[in-house]
């Protein structure tokens, strides 16, 4: 039977190009927040940010049920910042007799920071498509972080680089 794997990690921490590797690896289909906010709203939708990814992350929840009845296995990269969205969408699933996995994606604050400043750059250069982020939009999603423990996680990937 066909599994969600969820990708948990701050932003800039290396999240979306795990989740492509696993994707490629498991032959899985990448259910991405931000690629759909990127592509509908660009860099910048203001005070609806949250609303408008809200509205996406319940659209994307709808499809993952979808895409795992045909047999797929499906990988969300939203960020699971919160404790509170953890423990309910993997409720979401096991009450409906599909396996989760959860993976976190560990960086050292310094190396958090470097690939803040290589993303900015790409951003900058039209590399890609990413939110830039500045020091005041990274301390926002810090404060919003809850590192999971360890019963909260399946795989757990530290890296120092």
């Amino acid at each position: 039977m066909a599994k969600v794997i969820f990708i948990c990690g701050k932003i800039c921490c290396g999240k979306t190009t795990y989740a492509h590797g696993l994707c490629r690896k498991n032959n899985a289909v990448l259910l991405s927040t931000d690629e759909l906010m990127l592509a509908v709203w660009g860099q910048h939708c203001g005070g609806k940010h949250d609303e408008y990814a809200a509205k996406i992350q319940k659209y994307l929840l709808n499809k993952s049920l979808e895409i795992i009845a045909s047999g797929t296995d499906v990988v969300l990269d939203w960020g699971f910042w919160q404790k509170k969205q953890r423990d309910s969408l993997k409720e979401f699933y096991k009450s409906r007799n599909i396996n989760c996995e959860f993976h976190c994606i560990d960086v050292p604050d310094e190396v958090w920071r470097e690939r803040i400043k290589k993303r900015n750059e790409a951003v900058i250069e039209d590399e890609g498509i990413a939110y830039f982020v500045d020091e005041n939009l990274a301390a926002k999603f810090e404060s919003r972080f809850e590192m999971p423990t360890d019963d909260e996680i399946d795989v757990w990937i530290k890296t120092a680089d």
